[in-house]
């Protein structure tokens, strides 16, 4: 399945599936779903109530409302054909299918090629930064570089989107608690990464936007393997990554392994498992993002994510 966020016809955000280029609303099933008492009772201990609605709700509704939805789609679109009546994808605004997940964990240096390219050896274990949730944006989104930043890259991602609570997970098991995937750019402004000292890395890829997500999750059972996908990005039509996720350092499994053996990931979180080389700042010369530019991602088997670069 391929779930979305759009904007409704009263500029308040839903929820959909993706089936024949058309969406079928899914914001009332979503709202109406039962949260389990246990994931309840994790979210009051952190004195938060169950999300209203939306894709979160029925992440923290659980694996059996994947099951359900899969069921209700069969349903509601007999022959894989949406209703009528509903919205086309090419007249909707996409939002992020997680407009503010409770936290992006990034990783650093993931991809042997780019941990080559900044003159470091490969690590030993992840590398773990932090992406602010306040950073996400919509797939289309026109995204401001900041009148003070100059030194503004492009970073092609996989974005895996946890389902369930994960504390302590071993290996073997990981993948069962992921939700789907999508499409990251984890744009960084190199300034405060490279030039100031001690290093902002967070900073720096939380600037307002540096995150544009989608243009939908692809459901877990749509990808037999996260580890044989391709991931590129173009910038004005120029290729500059092309790689494959098998050369991935630390695969997704081994990634959600060592992440839950220190936090918990919850329903909603994203993990943004590092880009390949070719990024702008390891280019001679550097190719930083200009207002105007045009930045075209995609990894196979999820999807294309498109957005420019606009002047403040």
């Amino acid at each position: 399945m391929k779930l979305l966020s759009f904007r409704g016809d009263d500029g308040r955000p839903r929820c959909g599936a993706l089936i024949d280029e058309r969406i079928v609303d899914l914001s009332d099933w979503c709202a109406a779903l039962p949260v389990p008492a246990h994931v309840s009772a994790r979210l009051h201990a952190s004195g938060m109530e169950p999300a209203a609605g939306g894709l979160l709700r029925l992440l923290q509704a659980g694996p059996e409302a994947q099951s359900q939805l899969a069921e209700y789609l069969r349903q509601q679109c007999p022959g894989g054909v949406a209703p009528a009546q509903s919205p086309r994808l090419a007249d909707v605004t996409l939002l992020a299918p997680l407009p503010r997940p409770g936290k992006i964990v990034a990783i650093g240096r993931n991809y042997g090629d780019h941990a080559k390219e900044t003159g470091v050896d490969p690590f030993e274990a992840p590398r773990i930064i932090a992406k602010l949730p306040s950073s996400v944006a919509a797939p289309g989104a026109r995204i401001v570089r900041p009148a003070l930043v100059t030194k503004m890259d492009f970073e092609v991602e996989l974005a895996v989107v946890i389902g369930s609570y994960a504390q302590n997970v071993p290996r073997a098991e990981a993948l069962q608690h992921v939700a789907g995937y999508t499409v990251l750019n984890d744009l960084s402004a190199r300034e405060f990464q490279f030039d100031v000292t001690p290093p902002q890395t967070t900073f720096a890829k939380s600037i307002d936007g540096f995150c544009p997500m989608g243009p939908w999750l692809v459901t877990r059972d749509e990808i037999a393997d996260p580890q044989q996908l391709t991931v590129s990005c173009e910038v004005n039509g120029e290729r500059m990554q092309h790689a494959s996720t098998a050369d991935m350092l630390f695969p997704v499994a081994r990634l959600i392994e060592y992440i839950s053996s220190y936090m918990t990931l919850e329903p909603g979180d994203v993990i943004a498992t590092g880009t390949p080389a070719g990024v702008g700042a390891f280019r001679k010369p550097p190719l930083w993002l200009q207002p105007g530019d045009r930045v075209r991602l995609e990894v196979s088997g999820v999807g294309v994510l498109e957005h420019e670069i606009a002047a403040p």
